[in-house]
């Protein structure tokens, strides 16, 4: 197949090591400022992923990211963040990455490469029909991640996937693809630039979107955080004190004897 990659094709910028660092900073936020307008012309296509993934999470389903590299960092960090933020099991949203957790600090060699990891990895996670399987890769064109969606779709699983280069065999082998054209890099082919910031933005729509639609958000408060930190506590018992008419003491008071700003909430409100 072929087909152009974007994301490869040589920067807008010529001489980068001649600039200054105030052209440098200059130049990269320039670019930057274009990717949420190409996220925005992909929002049909969120849309579709989103309510799928809400479909099967209502059946008792999972979200797994799948990645190589940069791509594959960005979903366990979207993944890592589910349970402290809407007080979610951890395992409810997953993010594996080719070669395994210690490709997280230091990249495996051809990890990416392997036709057969992906399905073995999510069989790990005892992966089912209920499940939404989102694959991510800027260039479309990552072995480890199309050979797990095409087994995906063998099993009758919901695929989606994250990438940057339309008509990629990705995106074409994605039930629920989602294409964000961000164009040259700034540094040619460092898709961690424009690509990444892409990608991390789509995965909070995704997360968060899925989340409220759950119910784990309350207003517009993340009433089932969970309280890791004296930060965390405190916004707790702000967020309480809003909802009911108490002092910060008795706000801190229900929020201790109940753990969660919903329960603290709900057992004022139905006493």
């Amino acid at each position: 197949m072929n087909f152009t990659k974007t994301t490869e094709q040589s920067s807008n910028y010529e001489h980068l090591e001649k600039m200054t660092v105030a052209d440098l900073l200059f130049n990269i936020n320039k670019e930057d400022k274009t990717v949420p307008l190409a996220v925005e012309k992909a929002l049909p296509q969120i849309e579709l992923l989103v309510s799928r993934v809400v479909e099967k999470m209502k059946l008792g389903g999972r979200i797994f990211y799948i990645g190589a590299g940069t791509s594959g960092r960005l979903g366990i960090v979207d993944a890592s963040e589910c349970p402290p933020t809407f007080g979610v099991p951890f395992d409810l949203v997953n993010g594996i990455i080719a070669g395994g957790d210690k490709a997280i600090r230091r990249a495996v060699e051809n990890a990416e490469d392997s036709v057969t990891n992906a399905w073995s990895d999510l069989l790990e996670h005892s992966i089912n029909e209920n499940d939404v399987v989102i694959g991510i890769a800027a260039s479309g064109t990552t072995p480890y991640v199309i050979s797990g969606l095409e087994r995906c779709n063998e099993n009758n699983i919901t695929t989606g996937c994250i990438t940057c280069n339309e008509g990629s065999p990705l995106a074409l082998i994605a039930k629920c693809p989602v294409v964000v054209i961000v164009g040259p890099e700034f540094v040619t082919g460092s898709s961690r630039m424009k690509a990444g910031t892409a990608q991390k933005l789509v995965l909070n729509m995704i997360s968060t979107a899925t989340m409220v639609q759950l119910g784990k958000v309350k207003g517009n408060k993340m009433v089932d955080m969970q309280l890791s930190n004296d930060k965390l506590v405190d916004r707790g018992v702000k967020m309480i004190m809003g909802e009911i008419p108490v002092s910060y003491e008795k706000a801190s008071e229900l929020l201790n004897d109940y753990g969660s700003v919903r329960k603290a909430v709900d057992s004022f409100i139905s006493k």
